[in-house]
Formats: C-alpha cells, structure tokens, sequence
C-alpha cells in the first residue's frame, strides 16, 4: 500500500528522478533518493508546507538540480519504475529514512547544511533530517 497517493504519471516522474540523480550511486543510492522525495511528500513543515505530490515536490523550485538536466528528461527504465514503487510503498532506509535532505559536496559531509544535522553519508551524498521539534511528523510509522 503506497505511503503517498500516486499515479502511473508519478511512478515514471519518480523513476526518472531516481536516475538522473542518483544513477552513479548503484540501486541504494536511487532509493535513498526515493526515501528522501517520498518523505518530503509526506511531511507539511519547514521548506515543504503545501508541497504535497510527488509532481509538487520533485518541480518544487531549486529542490532537485537534475530537474534542470537533460538526463531527467530521458524515459524512465524498469529498474528505476521498481525502485519508485517501493519508495512509495515506505521503503527507508538508513541514511534516508527521516531525512528531507540531501547534497552532494566537493569534499566531507558539512556537521549542519541550513541548520540541519547530518545523519549520514552514503558514496557522495550526505543526508539531514529536520533538527529537533523542526519535523516532527517525518518520524511517524506508516
């Protein structure tokens, strides 16, 4: 049972996003992607009050760079489809699994990025989740 409402539209946006962003990094990498856009469609706090589809959340403006980029734009495969169903399914996983944030820096993880706490890094990407009492209802159980 998906943890957001989606479409067969959104399952293929999902997908290509998880490539474009996330391909270099292996299968894990794209779900941890998934991870993060699914719980930001889940939430309704700090930078995503009112962002409440995955289409919202994955057009939502400077939220993801890879929206800007050709490869996004290219159809989405069947791995990338199965990697999307299970994120929204509530598939999550550590270092995603509360987190709203991610980036890729040129060198070490920062400590905080806008005041957010590193939780983890996995290959080049380094992930936040809301400070303490910023989120709280990214920590709730599906």
């Amino acid at each position: 049972m998906a943890v957001v409402r989606t479409t067969n539209q959104d399952i293929n946006l999902l997908a290509r996003l998880l490539r474009a962003e996330a391909v270099g990094e292996g299968k894990l990498g794209m779900k941890l992607v998934g991870a993060v856009t699914v719980n930001r469609a889940r939430v309704s706090c700090s930078d995503f009050e009112g962002v409440n589809t995955l289409q919202e959340v994955i057009y939502q403006p400077n939220a993801y760079e890879a929206v800007e980029h050709g490869m996004f734009y290219q159809r989405a495969r069947g791995t990338e489809k199965r990697l999307a169903r299970r994120a929204v399914q509530g598939e999550r996983r550590w270092p995603a699994k509360y987190s709203l944030w991610y980036h890729r820096p040129p060198g070490d993880c920062p400590a905080t990025w806008y005041g957010q706490p590193l939780v983890g890094r996995y290959k080049l990407h380094c992930f936040y989740e809301p400070a303490q009492g910023e989120c709280e209802e990214v920590y709730t159980t599906f």
